[in-house]
């Protein structure tokens, strides 16, 4: 398994080592006691599982406030996405940069995404499903959003119209939205309960 710093430097992209032959392929999607001894070290609660029918279907940006924020582990099993990840710790040096990836299918690349990241997705072509894990549950109570299209933020999505849930085409700019409280506040849910 590779793991690679994007330019945020928290946001880790992960691409496993696939054994292929004439059959397909084999990997190791997650395996604990090797990422965590590549300093991946997570407690995920919950996998989530994603169908978009549609190209151009666009979800997020999603996050959720203390104490239920979510390290989210991102991966494509059908289909391609563009993935982005925004940092919205304030007091953070990158807080409303962006860094966006292509996951799928056929490239079998995963995104790390923190606690104190926005994450959202656009999918590239039909019937593509998004699976991840989190480290903490979803809690209604604590879920939030920002706009998908903050000009503050810029980001450079694939589509200009995409497709959005009815819940993610209201969501708040950067500057009115309720952020997390600050990077001090933000912390790794493993085992030994150690700061990130």
């Amino acid at each position: 398994m590779k793991v690679s710093q994007t330019a945020l430097s928290e946001v880790l992209l992960i691409e496993p080592t696939v054994f292929e032959d004439e059959r397909g392929f084999f990997m190791e999607s997650y395996h604990a006691d090797k990422w965590r001894q590549l300093g991946v070290d997570y407690l995920f609660v919950q996998d989530n599982h994603s169908l978009s029918v549609r190209a151009g279907t666009l979800r997020g940006l999603h996050y959720q406030l203390e104490p239920y924020a979510q390290t989210k582990l991102v991966r494509v099993v059908a289909g391609a996405i563009y993935d982005v990840a925004v940092d919205i710790r304030q007091g953070s040096p990158t807080f409303g940069q962006w860094v966006g990836v292509i996951l799928s299918a056929s490239n079998h690349r995963q995104l790390l995404i923190p606690q104190g990241f926005a994450h959202g997705f656009c999918t590239l072509v039909p019937n593509t499903e998004v699976l991840y894990k989190v480290d903490a549950p979803y809690h209604a109570a604590s879920d939030r959003g920002i706009a998908w299209n903050d000009p503050a933020i810029h980001i450079a999505w694939p589509v200009n119209e995409p497709i959005l849930s009815e819940k993610d085409g209201k969501h708040p700019l950067l500057n009115d939205a309720k952020l997390p409280s600050g990077l001090s506040a933000l912390h790794a849910r493993d085992k030994g309960g150690a700061a990130e």
